[in-house]
């Protein structure tokens, strides 16, 4: 028997991901956007995003759901969202399309299936995250985000095939990736008065610095719980 849910997450998720596509390839203020991104001309996406704050905003906000199909360092994003809205509008904004995103790959994963993303990404992988998933609740969920190793769409499309509850999904979503978000967001908000004595730059510093750091030691926690 074939599964609603399944068939409809498929259809929602073609037609999202055409959309994306589309507008990644002919929209020019997308498309430029993308381009510096995939250059790494920080510069030029930073002038661009400023000359129209709405318009930029939302070019931001589309820009952040390509990644879906076009992978690039979340944190340019951030940046970008810090530097032009700054901190407290970057980071709800930035929060809110990532959490978007999140749902997309989510939305992929409940298409896509488990035999499909077993061959993609592995049968023992696959098994051994469900196997964590049960025995340690949300950790790994608000780990996959805190943790800046793990790739975003990755875990959102793991977390969908694995049909993880889709507002543990979200919450989980949007607390492990708050810390990473409110550190980048806020050193693109003072990107233009940076100072080796700027108090706010080494506290941002240390977020990231400590996220990189407990990658290790938070996987081997989780582990553990799980065993």
């Amino acid at each position: 028997m074939r599964d609603p849910r399944r068939w409809t997450a498929a259809a929602v998720t073609v037609a999202v991901l055409a959309a994306l596509v589309v507008l990644a390839l002919r929209v020019p203020a997308v498309h430029d956007a993308l381009r510096h991104v995939l250059d790494g001309d920080t510069d030029a996406l930073r002038t661009e995003l400023r000359e129209q704050p709405v318009v930029g905003a939302l070019v931001l906000v589309v820009l952040v759901q390509v990644h879906v199909v076009v992978p690039y360092p979340a944190e340019i994003a951030l940046a970008a969202a810090g530097f032009v809205y700054g901190f407290w509008i970057g980071v709800p904004l930035m929060l809110a399309a990532w959490l978007v995103s999140g749902l997309i790959g989510y939305a992929l994963g409940l298409w896509l299936g488990r035999p499909a993303v077993r061959r993609l990404l592995g049968a023992r992988r696959i098994e051994r995250t469900e196997l964590l998933l049960e025995r340690a609740g949300a950790l790994p969920l608000i780990a996959a985000r805190l943790v800046p190793v793990v790739p975003f769409t990755i875990a959102s499309v793991v977390s969908g095939v694995l049909r993880v509850p889709v507002l543990r999904f979200a919450w989980t979503t949007v607390v492990g990736f708050l810390p990473l978000t409110c550190a980048v967001v806020l050193l693109g908000h003072r990107l233009d008065d940076l100072s080796p004595t700027d108090p706010v730059l080494w506290a941002a510093v240390a977020v990231l610095l400590g996220l990189l750091l407990a990658a290790r030691p938070v996987i081997r926690r989780i582990e553990g719980r799980a065993a």
